[in-house]
């Protein structure tokens, strides 16, 4: 995280060259060719190098794709080349096809884990590591473990693992990325509460599309392959409509594609080949205290993302007159609770930074008697191209007080594409 003074970057100037933008992207995938790469190793605590683990992830639309079944068939194909592969969580759903396919594959047994009376089960990665398998087979990577567990996230376990120098082969469906939960709910009507940052995915040494046409997901599930039967008709009439199958089918497969793009251009990289790069485009997201804030950051990252921008996040922390009507603002909203709300807002500021950092954006906190001045200052030291802010939330009464940033960025910033991101009724 980059901390500034109030009204002076530190940051040079100038436009990163292409490997500049590969490693600030993480878009640097160093095993592209296991046979010949030499990934950075890690010390174990026998003192010796190991290498770091690759990271496979099949890649669906939705439940019932085939991730968890073609991910068992890769652990049969490389068992019978000899390779030591062991199940470190599968999840079958009861679907018989799918429990078939296990067939005597090595299982790790799951850590069983108690919380609050009840014994749940997880994946016992301190088992896994101890047995240190070449491949483990892990489902679901965007699960949340139960409380108590180590890790938080089962990609967190899977990092674990990958640091210890075991190869990871894991299932992940698109509406689980971070940055495109907005879009999945705008599309499903369906808030999807198991997420993972982006990053894992873009750090992944292999992404794989597991598709399937949205027609021939729907007869799978009339069939009864992939819910029991009590569940089809409500699933077929709600999240499995054709047109929500369709749009997370666009989803992935240009996700799989911006993966394969920047693998071809880290090939042309080490091997020399001359490429015309673009001129580079960036994107500045203000953030603060508001709950809106997380939508406003996803969307500025979708932006980035779509540009191959580089993404900063900054947060200015007000001085001076508008501090000071900000607290006055406060006090007659709230009264007596305005100083807990105020710690609360500090608090919400904080963990947005972090949330902004797990989307791979730069993060600059500064502050400013003036903050549309300081917004493009360090539009201009930074040298960007667009920048998003959040819909304001103010009533016209505070505005007259405070003043409107937004009117007058858009007077100072007269050659910056500007975004508002407007707030969701809820």
């Amino acid at each position: 995280m980059t901390q500034q003074p109030p009204e002076k970057s530190q940051r040079e100037e100038g436009r990163a060259d292409p490997e500049e933008l590969l490693k600030r992207y993480n878009l640097r995938d160093s095993d592209l060719e296991p046979a010949v790469s030499s990934p950075s190793p890690s010390v174990g605590q026998d003192g010796h190098a190991r290498r770091h683990g690759r990271l496979r992830v099949y890649l669906g639309a939705v439940a019932g794709s085939g991730k968890t079944y073609t991910m068992l068939n890769e652990g049969h194909r490389r068992e019978s080349r000899g390779t030591d592969v062991v199940i470190g969580y599968v999840e079958t759903h009861k679907r018989p096809q799918t429990a078939a396919q296990i067939g005597d594959l090595e299982i790790t047994p799951r850590k069983k884990v108690t919380y609050r009376g009840v014994t749940l089960e997880e994946m016992d990665t301190e088992a896994i590591i101890a047995r240190h398998p070449k491949v483990v087979l892990v489902d679901e990577l965007a699960h949340t473990n139960a409380p108590g567990s180590k890790h938080v996230k089962r990609y967190q376990d899977v990092q674990e693992m990958l640091d210890a120098g075991i190869d990871v082969v894991t299932t992940l469906n698109i509406q689980h990325l971070e940055s495109l939960n907005d879009l999945v709910a705008s599309i499903t009507g369906v808030r999807v509460r198991e997420t993972l940052p982006d990053r894992i995915l873009d750090q992944a040494d292999e992404v794989e599309l597991i598709d399937i046409s949205p027609h021939a997901l729907r007869q799978r599930m009339k069939h009864g392959n992939i819910y029991p039967p009590e569940r089809i008709e409500a699933a077929l009439n709600n999240f499995f409509r054709e047109g929500n199958l369709t749009a997370l089918r666009e989803l992935a497969l240009r996700r799989t594609a911006e993966k394969t793009e920047a693998q071809l251009e880290q090939y042309m990289t080490d091997h020399g080949i001359s490429q015309l790069w673009p001129a580079s485009e960036r994107v500045l997201v203000g953030f603060d205290h508001r709950p809106h804030t997380r939508q406003v950051l996803r969307d500025a990252w979708r932006l980035a993302h779509g540009l191959h921008a580089d993404l900063i996040a900054i947060y200015i922390q007000p001085e001076g007159y508008i501090a000071f009507m900000s607290k006055l603002i406060g006090f007659l909203k709230y009264g007596r609770d305005a100083q807990k709300l105020g710690e609360a807002a500090k608090r919400q500021v904080d963990e947005h930074a972090v949330f902004a950092e797990d989307l791979g954006a730069e993060v600059i906190r500064t502050s400013s008697s003036d903050i549309a001045r300081r917004l493009v200052e360090v539009a201009r030291e930074h040298q960007i191209t667009h920048i998003v802010l959040g819909q304001p939330a103010r009533r016209r009464w505070e505005e007259v007080l405070r003043g409107s940033t937004i009117n007058r960025l858009l007077r100072l910033s007269t050659d910056i594409d500007i975004y508002l991101v407007p707030r969701n009724k809820d």
